[in-house]
């Protein structure tokens, strides 16, 4: 394909950079600061002073809920292959896309709400979601089964009269710890004598709903992710009324694969801006540092890590933009092979390249005092996140395979997966 982003992508991405370069670049370091200083004080769970002051100036800027396409309620919304670029320039600073209200699992949780969800639902959970003014989590995976595949799931919603009666654990709930976080979507199985792919459903449960309960929060290599953080949740005879159903008992698994293919070209974009920002911090390092009197900008080893990095990243781009133009003109279901294989690349491509940043800047590497460390744990975790890498190669495989099979294999089902 020949790539043409939209004249008004082209003014948007000049508007975001010059309010990163205005309000994010400047401000990283306050924002660490001030995340640290929580910490100290023992209690890392609070929201960001510095990112609820600049979402009133993103919003005037008009730089606001742009991931979401094709809704009435947000008109600004752009297609995938506008997005793309944008989402790519909010990725090179991990917390930026909350400034803009396009930060996960919240994205995902507002498509899912606009796509499945009642209109009283949509008024009293999208509609907020939307503003900015409360935040929301994703309760599907568990830690009692593999969650790679979602048919494992054994949380259980029962009916009872009016009402769903939920129980279960779940685990990696992003976003769960933040106290502005007051709504979930929860998937458990309504029938178990249902086909394997027909006993889930979705339901929305407000967060203060009695018998939930956070047990604790879960790090990613040590981090924290404050304070939006992903908690091992258990739900105990949580009740909520069967108009919280999202399409109806047996449809989890649909919606499920309907939420996570615009959410994984989401992570990908992202990661295409972390990789690009490692590639700018190696060759500053490489370019400023001397060792056995030569610059390691003048070593063999570091121009093949360097030419590599740009091909795998221009690589990874163009895939994921061809993935995004597929999705926008034949739909996620046609797109779904390169979906999985935008998944499988573009996190590996941004692990690799933050790995090589990170020998390039020695012990300073692995410190706090370059942001390279958590850029590696969060993209060494999106691996996992919305399915592994193992997952989606398999789909990929069944899909190359269905010509050589026979008819058995000319329908492949690409499995709903998240997190471990």
């Amino acid at each position: 394909m020949f790539i043409q982003y939209s004249p008004r992508s082209l003014d948007l991405q000049e508007r975001l950079k010059a309010f990163m370069n205005e309000h994010i670049y400047p401000n990283e370091e306050r924002y660490e600061d001030e995340m640290n200083e929580n910490r100290r004080k023992g209690n890392p769970w609070v929201p960001s002073k510095l990112v609820e002051e600049l979402k009133p100036k993103a919003r005037d800027a008009g730089l606001w809920n742009l991931f979401l396409p094709h809704s009435e309620r947000v008109p600004e919304g752009l297609s995938n292959l506008d997005y793309a670029p944008l989402c790519e320039i909010f990725g090179r600073v991990r917390w930026s896309s909350q400034v803009f209200n396009c930060s996960a699992p919240d994205t995902g949780n507002m498509e899912t709400l606009e796509r499945y969800a009642s209109e009283t639902i949509k008024r009293t959970w999208l509609d907020p979601l939307l503003r900015g003014e409360i935040r929301s989590a994703f309760a599907m995976t568990e830690p009692a089964v593999a969650s790679s595949d979602a048919t494992n799931i054994q949380s259980r919603i029962e009916r009872k009269g009016d009402k769903y009666v939920i129980n279960g654990r779940k685990w990696w709930t992003s976003g769960s710890a933040d106290p502005r976080c007051k709504v979930f979507i929860f998937m458990g199985k309504t029938d178990l004598t249902a086909p394997r792919h027909r006993q889930q459903s979705m339901l929305v449960v407000p967060a203060d709903t009695p018998g939930i309960e956070i047990l604790r929060p879960l790090t990613v290599f040590g981090y924290d992710d404050a304070p939006s953080g992903h908690c091992e949740i258990v739900f105990e005879n949580v009740e909520v009324p069967v108009e919280n159903i999202l399409l109806g008992e047996g449809r989890g698994f649909e919606i499920a694969q309907g939420r996570l293919g615009p959410g994984r070209i989401h992570h990908c974009m992202r990661s295409i801006g972390v990789a690009e920002r490692a590639l700018e911090y190696m060759c500053a390092r490489l370019a400023s540092r001397t060792a056995f009197g030569a610059r390691l900008a003048d070593q063999s080893v570091w121009h093949e890590r360097v030419a590599e990095s740009r091909c795998m990243i221009d690589q990874a781009r163009l895939l994921v933009l061809h993935t995004a133009h597929l999705m926008d003109t034949v739909g996620n279901k046609v797109a779904r092979k390169e979906i999985a294989m935008i998944k499988v690349v573009a996190p590996n491509v941004s692990t690799k390249v933050c790995d090589w940043a990170i020998q390039a800047h020695g012990g300073g590497g692995v410190s706090s005092d370059f942001p390279l460390a958590d850029m590696w744990a969060h993209q060494r975790t999106i691996r996992f996140t919305d399915g592994p890498d193992e997952v989606h190669r398999n789909a990929i495989a069944k899909m190359e395979f269905k010509n050589y099979l026979g008819s058995a294999s000319s329908e492949v089902e690409v499995p709903v997966t998240r997190g471990c």
